[in-house]
């Protein structure tokens, strides 16, 4: 006992085990860190060239396990995170590029993804709103609207009614094109709302552009509440009879003769294409 207290007091001994344990911490500190380096991660990439505004396809993604110290940046982890998602609009993903979070968003964050969804036939109407208008910000994509039409005749009589019903809000967005419900760490006001209408409804609603009159005022109005036409002397009149003033007004008008035939023949259709649908529902009754 006396020999090892002797061996441990002695200044050279105790030197030479404070190296030696300054030597094994940073061996295990050094393998650690090696360790760390080289451990192999899994990690998904482009098998092809991928370009902007394209959704990530199953066939488009592999996977490979590289060393983490290679990658720089935040990247997805999970195959499901990235199947569905679109390549950003100012982004091509090259061959063998790791899917970075920054490369890819969902479709809706797109700048044109109100145009992805809209039905064959259809166009896409860009409608002025505000706060106000979009009852304190609480019309959001998805929503139905009804659409009412208010305007003075040639008489000056006040008459107001329903134009279109229970149309879809496609995207609702603010003055620089982001879309006003995508973020909640900011607030945005709603400025443009989008929604689309088939070919017939979208000329009727756009000739009311051409109408010589600023008295006319066009209102959405969610499909769960009753427009409300704020004055005691105004008519609620049928939308037939909004359809027969808006192409008689248009048909006055020497330059727009072509879209006064074009509506024609388009509400023509329109009518034929009711007709039918009644009668094969007679038939079925």
């Amino acid at each position: 006992m006396k020999g090892l207290n002797k061996f441990l007091k002695n200044k050279n001994t105790v030197t030479i085990l404070g190296v030696l344990a300054c030597l094994v911490i940073l061996y295990i500190g050094y393998t650690m860190r090696i360790n760390q380096k080289t451990a192999l991660v899994t990690v998904y990439y482009a098998r092809e060239t991928i370009q902007p505004k394209t959704q990530i396809t199953e066939d488009m993604v592999g996977r490979m396990q590289v060393p983490e110290s290679f990658i720089q940046g935040t990247y997805y982890r999970n195959y499901n995170d990235i199947v569905g998602k679109y390549s950003n609009y100012n982004t091509m993903i090259a061959s063998g590029s790791i899917f970075y979070t920054d490369l890819l968003v969902e479709e809706a964050s797109l700048p044109d993804a109100v145009f992805y969804d809209v039905n064959e036939g259809e166009r896409v109407v860009d409608f002025p709103v505000n706060v106000v208008t979009t009852y304190g910000n609480s019309i959001m994509p998805g929503n139905k609207v009804d659409i009412y039409v208010k305007l003075y005749q040639d008489n000056g009589k006040l008459v107001y009614g329903e134009f279109f019903e229970n149309i879809e809000v496609l995207a609702v967005k603010d003055g620089n094109g982001k879309n006003v419900f995508e973020s909640t760490d900011e607030s945005r006001t709603p400025a443009h709302l989008y929604f689309s209408l088939p070919e017939a409804k979208y000329l009727l609603f756009s000739s009311l552009n051409y109408i010589e009159t600023n008295d006319i005022e066009v209102v959405l109005v969610p499909n769960t509440m009753k427009f409300d036409a704020n004055d005691p002397t105004a008519t609620e009149v049928t939308s037939d009879y909004l359809y027969d003033f808006v192409l008689k007004q248009v048909e006055k008008i020497d330059n727009q003769k072509d879209l006064y035939n074009e509506l024609v023949n388009e509400m023509e259709q329109q009518a034929l294409e009711k007709k039918q649908k009644e009668n094969e529902k007679a038939k079925t009754e």
